[in-house]
């Protein structure tokens, strides 16, 4: 077994253990931030993909600290954010157990890169998710509006279905990555309605 000759404090940061590659490599949103009535309707989260690396060059600004007013070079990471686009509504009711979702409005037009997503196997499929629901637009548009009201009239809180762009990156990845992304500020009225805008 192998001893040291003198102690030593240990090398690194126990919170970064295990030092392996992460099975997931979509970062999760644990907590959105405290939403406030009086702010304008908005995204509180946005999707972006790490492109690389490089430095900058910048003047400190910390008084007390031995490199006050002089330059530093720091490392930046360069994260490319195409638009993305919203595909999606989803309320929550307030329950004892925590929130629980109550209805989903989806858009009347899927992307090909989103529908992807819902299948293994692409090729295979008969690629049809989502072609009888995109029927309730044109035929009875009443199935739409009552879910509507019903989120306008029992939700808390009020999320969108979003996903990227594939296509404007360069990359092989066909399949767009999707994600429930917060809205904050207005009232629950005024957040259905801006959502249900943003729908192509």
């Amino acid at each position: 077994m192998s001893h040291r000759k003198f102690e030593a404090p240990r090398h690194g940061s126990l919170g970064f253990l295990p030092r392996k590659r992460t099975l997931k490599h979509r970062g999760k949103i644990r907590s959105f931030p405290k939403d406030d009535p009086e702010q304008p309707v908005h995204l509180t989260a946005f999707m972006g993909y790490k492109a690389g690396m490089s430095h900058i060059l910048r003047e400190v600004d910390r008084p007390g600290s031995m490199v006050h007013k002089k330059e530093v070079v720091e490392a930046v990471t360069i994260i490319e954010t195409p638009p993305i686009v919203i595909v999606g509504l989803v309320g929550y009711i307030e329950t004892p157990r925590g929130l629980r979702a109550l209805t989903t409005v989806w858009a009347q037009h899927l992307s090909e890169e989103l529908v992807r997503r819902f299948y293994r196997n692409w090729v295979k499929s008969k690629k049809k998710a989502f072609t009888k629901y995109s029927n309730k637009y044109g035929s009875n548009s009443n199935d739409i509006q009552r879910s509507l009201d019903r989120l306008k009239k029992y939700c808390k809180v009020i999320r969108v279905i979003a996903h990227t762009q594939t296509n404007l990156l360069g990359l092989k990845r066909k399949k767009a990555h999707v994600m429930e992304i917060q809205l904050n500020g207005g009232s629950v009225s005024d957040k259905v309605d801006w959502g249900f805008n943003k729908f192509e």
